[in-house]
């Protein structure tokens, strides 16, 4: 599964150094035609192949600006333009009819951490080292290095969560680990600064458009915009809170799933809805006074029974109707935290339609993997079901791309970084395991192209009680193997 597909856009530049072109044969060749100037004529047609023969394939002028926006854990499923049935992403949606909505895009590992490894460097989490929550080796290559390397301005604003300082950026201001949805704190390589008052996802848009404010205007521009939202514990400010606060959510089909076909592994795991999710997910109110480590411990407790108000009375929940009450809280607060980063999405696309930056800037919106909302009754992500194994992909470019356009080819994370290079004429080093899906973002896909991939999920034991396990996925069938 980790044989790289040779392509066209491979194929290397001609040595312009062999001996096909040595000097002392031009020199030759010129002053047999032009004499005594041949010598001199023979030098400047050197130094003029020289500087083409080293040029990248794109001129500088012509090259693509490219923001990445990716959102953490953001199922495809609840974004309109893939057919949402519980929210309306109108932002996102633009996306999506001004460029080509990508349908199945899968992750190779669906966690955090190593789902960003995989992005920076284009390779499986075995190769790059991140497998799991471990700390990303900050001299290796990366995407990132590659285009500074190649006349890019680069910035990373937002959620890293790697471990190291990022390098390979000229500018760079990250959230320490998740970060905080309120009054965030963002470091840069020489400082750290708290934004009081402030909600991260509106935070993290300001710094988006101040990094396109300063750029240098004579170099393209590669930024990489990586949200905290909607990552757990799913903390809407007042304003989205209140867009969710009296809306019925409807349940999905597998919400009562009973495992009853499957094995061991999706029984003893625990992110299930009805019984996983914590007082804290809850937004439970403690008792009063409660401080410390007192009061993380009883945030931290899954509760059986919740007493609410209804038509007045207090009531005690239980069974079935606590896990309805469950999943309505959770999909409230996560789609009210999903629908601010919809309205930062358009402030972003906006200031690139007033800058007059939009036709030669591709915007990418995506998720570090997908998410179950209540789907299977799980929350989370991990498993290799569709929902957390698909994550959304929308990209606009109004220079290539057709709008309106849809694709289904099967592409992965790890080929992300090998399209980045693509698009602005920058080599792939041989150590990449992915593959360009350039042409297939210009609405033609290679016949040679991909119909099944390879997953596989390591961190065990590990939060949730999820079991390591591998899997192939084709067009039409999946299968999956736990260890045990």
């Amino acid at each position: 599964f980790f044989f790289k597909q040779k392509t066209a856009y491979e194929i290397p530049k001609r040595d312009w150094s062999s001996d096909v072109c040595s000097s002392d044969l031009l020199n030759a060749r010129f002053a047999s035609s032009y004499g005594g100037r041949g010598a001199l004529m023979g030098k400047l047609f050197l130094a003029v192949i020289a500087v083409l023969g080293t040029a990248t394939p794109v001129s500088v002028a012509d090259r693509p600006n490219i923001i990445f926006i990716m959102s953490d854990d953001h199922a495809a499923h609840a974004i309109s333009a893939y057919g949402s049935q519980v929210n309306q992403t109108p932002n996102l949606d633009r996306l999506a009819h001004e460029g080509m909505l990508m349908r199945n895009l899968f992750v190779t590992n669906s966690i955090c951490t190593p789902a960003r490894a995989v992005i920076l460097t284009g390779q499986y989490s075995h190769v790059n080292g991140v497998p799991v929550f471990n700390r990303f080796d900050s001299s290796r290559m990366t995407v990132a290095r590659l285009l500074q390397q190649n006349g890019y301005h680069t910035g990373m604003i937002g959620k890293w969560h790697l471990g190291s300082d990022p390098q390979g950026f000229d500018q760079w201001e990250i959230l320490p680990g998740q970060g905080a949805y309120f009054d965030p704190v963002l470091y840069t390589a020489t400082s750290e600064k708290q934004y009081t008052g402030r909600y991260v996802t509106d935070v993290l848009t300001d710094l988006a458009i101040d990094f396109l404010k300063g750029r240098p205007k004579n170099k393209p521009f590669f930024l990489m915009l990586h949200e905290k939202a909607p990552h757990r514990a799913w903390e809407p400010d007042d304003i989205h809170k209140q867009q969710f606060a009296d809306k019925w959510i409807p349940e999905p089909e597998t919400f009562w799933d009973s495992y009853a076909t499957r094995t061991d592994a999706i029984h003893e795991n625990q992110q299930r809805v009805a019984d996983d999710m914590t007082r804290r997910d809850l937004k439970l109110a403690p008792p009063p006074g409660l401080r410390g480590a007192d009061l993380t411990a009883w945030l931290g407790v899954k509760p059986m029974t919740v007493s609410t108000q209804r038509g007045g009375q207090t009531i005690a929940l239980t069974g079935d109707a606590l896990a309805r009450w469950k999943y309505q809280r959770y999909m409230q607060d996560y789609l009210a935290v999903v629908q601010s980063v919809d309205d930062n999405v358009g402030r972003l696309l906006n200031y690139l339609d007033q800058e007059k930056l939009s036709k030669n800037t591709i915007v990418i919106y995506t998720s570090d993997q997908g998410f179950y909302l209540g789907d299977h009754g799980l929350f989370d992500k991990r498993f290799m079901y569709e929902e957390s194994l698909r994550t959304p992909f929308m990209v606009r470019w109004p220079a290539k791309i057709k709008p309106g356009s849809q694709a289904t080819a099967m592409t992965l994370n790890v080929d992300i970084p090998e399209t980045f290079l693509d698009v602005a004429g920058v080599k792939a080093p041989a150590g990449m395991q992915g593959r360009s899906f350039l042409p297939i973002l210009e609405g033609r896909t290679p016949p040679d192209w991909r119909t099944s991939m390879y997953y596989r999920y390591y961190h065990d034991p590990g939060d949730h009680n999820t079991r390591q396990h591998y899997g192939v996925r084709t067009a039409t069938h999946k299968i999956g193997r736990a260890h045990v």
